[in-house]
């Protein structure tokens, strides 16, 4: 079995910058044509157009608010109109907001919601009827190790990043007949701007050092106190985006040096 990505369409969410750069620059060095979706359009552009630039594939950028169904589907038509389908969904956009959840303010727990779990639907629902009409498609969530564990002050997070494997697996069963299939990347601690925004906001509210934070909230769990990579991510992005069967639909992959094992 050969994996391949040459010359398919693939829309990333969120993917001018962090994991979603990444796995886009590893679906353009194997020929795939690629969507940077992104709510920044100059910055959506500035990396479409260094990715073609890099080849062997073509990228574009587009304008999206995945928690806008108008902005999704316009978005959706765009890329149909350039280059005829989609072949895969990556529903990256992801923000993070933490609290304790007596302090957790109702609008940022909907803010966050809403980007991760309407995005994931909305975007699937954009593109599931042409992937059903072609007969093929590969839908990806990024989830997270909190889509298998918890941690204090991330209730919002947590409960988005497990709603998506509920969501994965309903596209699995309703898809599978036409050759659509979904999957969820659960990542640990990867080294983005998310993440580094993260530590000084949990050292405040757990009262501890940013250190402590590091060493042991975010790596005292792995097996090599090592952040997990763009990288790592990106090669789990292929696997999953070029796999050609349905043998591994509805599964969720953990890459956390070990945070979490199942």
């Amino acid at each position: 079995m050969s994996l391949d990505l040459k010359d398919k369409i693939c829309i990333i969410t969120g993917s001018a910058s962090g994991i979603g750069k990444a796995i886009a620059t590893r679906y353009v060095a194997d020929g795939a044509k690629v969507v940077i979706a992104d709510l920044d359009l100059s910055k959506a552009q500035e990396t479409a157009d260094a990715l073609t630039k890099q080849g062997p594939g073509s990228a574009m950028g587009i304008k999206m608010d995945v928690t806008d169904e108008n902005a999704v589907n316009s978005g959706v038509k765009e890329v149909v109109e350039k280059w005829g389908s989609v072949d895969v969904l990556v529903s990256n956009a992801g923000i993070q907001i933490v609290h304790p959840i007596e302090d957790f303010p109702f609008k940022d727990w909907k803010k966050l919601l809403a980007i991760h779990l309407d995005g994931g639907f909305l975007t699937s629902k954009a593109v599931i009827p042409y992937m059903k009409k072609q007969g093929s498609g590969s839908i990806i969530f990024m989830g997270s190790v909190h889509s298998k564990e918890a941690s204090p002050l991330k209730s919002a997070y947590v409960t988005a990043k497990h709603g998506l494997l509920g969501l994965a697996r309903v596209i699995s069963k309703e898809g599978g007949k036409y050759g659509v299939r979904a999957n969820v990347i659960c990542p640990g601690f990867v080294k983005t701007p998310l993440v580094e925004k993260q530590i000084p906001e949990q050292a405040k509210d757990l009262g501890i050092s940013e250190e402590k934070v590091v060493s042991d909230i975010m790596l005292g769990g792995t097996v090599d106190t090592e952040f997990t990579t763009v990288e790592d991510v990106a090669e789990v992005a292929y696997l999953f985006a070029a796999f050609p069967t349905n043998a591994l639909t509805g599964q969720s992959l953990v890459v956390s040096h070990g945070w979490y094992m199942n």
